[in-house]
């Protein structure tokens, strides 16, 4: 009996579960600052497809958007303030990938019960969200599995992962879009 090894894996890693949570919330925001731009270009007459009755209320909700992705971009930089992505064992890949994916689900679920569909713009924002949330079911799991097996090669990808995940994850969204 002394000579038995346990296995001991250390699966639930709370530094990952911050890197990955903040870089779902760093694509939410990014994706809700340009829609805000949108918005405000569109009640400047810049935009042919109206998701509002006029200009007043494209600028209305452009403000409240914007300030709302300001929010989400802030929530990451103060309170997670975690900005590296380890994915250099097997274990860090899978754990990564489950988080990436349970992240992606637990706000999926959180946006389709809290955000109404009374509004043709919360109908677009709820796309958005569900657009960053399918990112993170398809697209980003396959970016870490190729991340780490780049990273294992070259150091560029060890060095800009985090980075290149998130802008991985940002064109993901705006394919689903």
């Amino acid at each position: 009996m002394r000579n038995q090894k346990a296995l001991n894996i250390n699966f639930v890693n709370i530094s990952q579960f911050k890197s990955i949570l903040a870089l779902y919330l760093f694509t939410l925001g990014t994706c809700l600052l340009g829609f805000s731009a949108y918005l405000m270009l569109a009640s400047f007459g810049y935009s042919s497809n109206n998701l509002t009755s006029w200009s007043g209320q494209s600028l209305f909700w452009g403000f409240i958007f914007f300030f709302g992705s300001l929010f989400i971009l802030f929530f990451p930089i103060e309170f997670l303030n975690f900005f590296k992505l380890v994915n250099k064992t097997f274990v860090e890949l899978i754990s990564n990938i489950l988080f990436t994916i349970l992240i992606s689900i637990i706000f999926l679920v959180l946006f389709q019960i809290f955000i109404p569909n009374s509004l043709s713009i919360f109908q677009e924002v709820g796309d958005l969200f569900k657009a960053t949330s399918f990112a993170g079911f398809i697209i980003v799991p396959i970016s870490l599995f190729t991340l780490n097996y780049l990273a294992a090669r070259y150091n560029f990808f060890d060095n800009f992962g985090f980075s290149l995940i998130l802008i991985i994850w940002i064109f993901g969204t705006l394919f689903f879009v």
